[in-house]
């Protein structure tokens, strides 16, 4: 596996760029076969995403990876976001690079979940400047030419927006669903809305909506509500999706996620860390339920 600043192959042999959903994977004549398709021995596949940058979303893709790692189950969590990846650090990783097994690499591995990052492949203070195509076969490459091997569960922790990464890991493999995570203010609201429009339109599920710096609690015990009151639970109730739960600002987030020793693990008892870890235990019961309605056994 290689990938440099000068790549420039073609995102994708499927002609399949312009379409939406079912109809789009239809015209790609291995997407649907389980022996050819991507990812095959992995169970579930969850893309974490917001539309707007700043609004935690690295920071539950994370905590969500080892609340399900927690449980028992084999998870692996890919820095979809190329232009500005945050796994290594997080992880306390920012130094590390995976080994290469035959053409592939393998991930790096800690606290129960293996992880990939283009912040392993590059120095940190280098500048990703990659068009659409190129960003694009770096996203298949991931997929394709990593050692995943059995998995419960991969979580894709998307970019901001709802450009080319999006919509080649919503075409290229069959997601099990996608959860949305914004702040309750309406700036954030605003372009969540595009992210769900855009899920939606290419039919993948959604799981949910989870409701991050909901509020700031004060040392006497009231809430201090920042961001606004409630944004994402209405929101989520208008558009007819599951409402995840609201998770409170903690100085423990920002330094856990700075010194590489997320708050799940560093401060497990925190009212942040008890609202992801009941947060991602949602998301497994509402996964185990979409699949007994539709017959797939886990």
């Amino acid at each position: 596996m290689s990938i440099t600043n000068e790549e420039s192959t073609a995102a994708s042999s499927c002609s399949h760029h312009e379409g939406n959903g079912h109809s789009a994977h239809a015209s790609c004549g291995h997407h649907h076969c389980n022996n050819d398709r991507p990812l095959k021995e992995v169970k579930h596949i969850i893309a974490v995403a917001s539309g707007k940058g700043g609004v935690g979303k690295s920071t539950f893709a994370v905590n969500l990876a080892l609340t399900l790692a927690q449980t028992g189950a084999k998870v692996g969590l890919i820095d979809a976001d190329f232009y500005g990846p945050s796994i290594p650090t997080m992880f306390g990783l920012v130094d590390a690079k995976p080994e290469v097994e035959g053409k592939n690499l393998v991930p790096l591995e800690k606290w129960g979940v293996k992880l990939m990052s283009i912040g392993f492949l590059i120095e940190s203070d280098t500048a990703v400047i990659w068009r659409g195509p190129m960003v694009s076969s770096a996203v298949k490459q991931f997929i394709n030419e990593v050692e995943w091997k059995e998995l419960d569960y991969l979580i894709f922790d998307l970019p901001p927006g709802t450009g080319d990464i999006q919509i080649t890991i919503a075409q290229t493999i069959p997601l099990t669903g996608a959860i949305i995570v914004t702040t309750p203010q309406d700036v954030a609201i605003a372009d969540v809305s595009k992210a769900v429009s855009m899920f939606r339109k290419v039919n993948v599920p959604l799981l949910g909506l989870v409701e991050n710096m909901s509020y700031y609690e004060l040392p006497d015990g009231t809430k201090d509500y920042i961001f606004g009151h409630h944004g994402g639970e209405i929101f989520a109730r208008t558009q007819g999706l599951a409402f995840l739960g609201s998770i409170p600002i903690d100085r423990a987030v920002r330094e856990g996620g700075d010194s590489g020793t997320p708050c799940l693990l560093s401060h497990p008892d925190s009212a942040t860390s008890k609202a992801i870890n009941q947060a991602g235990l949602e998301v497994v019961r509402r996964i185990s339920i979409m699949e007994a309605e539709s017959g797939v056994e886990q």
